[in-house]
């Protein structure tokens, strides 16, 4: 169940835990949930007919769920009445834990169903679990290092967490791969170090400091190289 006020979500429970929530953010900032069909990333054949038939069920259900998360998130970002904007975020939470729940069935049946591991990470980072994140893409990079979506979510729930060195790796990973992702990374990473310079919340100014002249260094390296890239065809 997860209790939400106006936009926040101060905590949350799932799969028996309780753990303080985040806040949301809609667009690109959080990336975007894995969309393809429910085996796209998973390890091995399923070794029986009805648990596999279960997982997919209760995977294609909980992909419904997640849309519906989207959609009500896109509501909640439009609307300027108060009252509707907090309605629409109970909808939100709810449908984020109703996919949560149904991604957590689909494992239980299909416990190597890697994409479904995924979007229960994405969930996790929207709703600000953010040590569960990480353990969910761990899970899933351990299988599938060169699924990036996740290395890219996983670095920004590192960033949440003031891992920072493993953003920075994280960053590096992307930018050698995956260039917007990486700028995704960096956005995010950015707004980190806005954040606490005006707040620093238990984060040394030293290490404040040292991670915000990496970021500088890496963005004008990022600029450079890209207006020196040929223009695509």
């Amino acid at each position: 169940m997860l209790l939400l006020v106006a936009g926040v979500l101060p905590v949350t429970v799932v799969l028996g835990q309780a753990y303080p929530g985040g806040p949301m953010s809609g667009g690109r900032g959080m990336g975007q949930p894995i969309t393809g069909p429910a085996d796209d990333l998973s390890s091995s054949s399923p070794q029986s007919e009805k648990p596999d038939a279960a997982a997919r069920k209760a995977y294609k259900a909980a992909m419904k769920s997640l849309e519906k998360a989207r959609e009500y998130e896109e509501a909640a970002a439009k609307a300027t009445n108060p009252d509707k904007k907090a309605a629409e975020m109970d909808k939100v939470g709810d449908a984020y834990n109703r996919a949560l729940d149904q991604f957590t069935e689909a494992l239980g049946n299909k416990a190597d169903m890697l994409d479904a591991w995924n979007n229960v990470g994405y969930i996790h980072l929207k709703l600000g679990a953010y040590n569960e994140s990480i353990d969910d893409y761990n899970h899933v990079l351990e299988s599938k290092p060169d699924v990036l979506e996740a290395v890219e979510h996983r670095g920004e729930a590192f960033v949440a967490v003031n891992r920072l060195e493993d953003a920075e790796a994280s960053y590096m990973d992307l930018f050698n791969h995956e260039r917007p992702l990486a700028d995704q990374l960096m956005a995010s990473m950015q707004k980190w170090r806005d954040a606490h310079r005006a707040a620093p919340n238990g984060v040394r100014a030293a290490d404040i400091d040292a991670f915000a002249k990496w970021l500088g260094e890496r963005d004008a390296i990022a600029k450079q190289t890209a207006s020196a890239a040929p223009p695509a065809h």
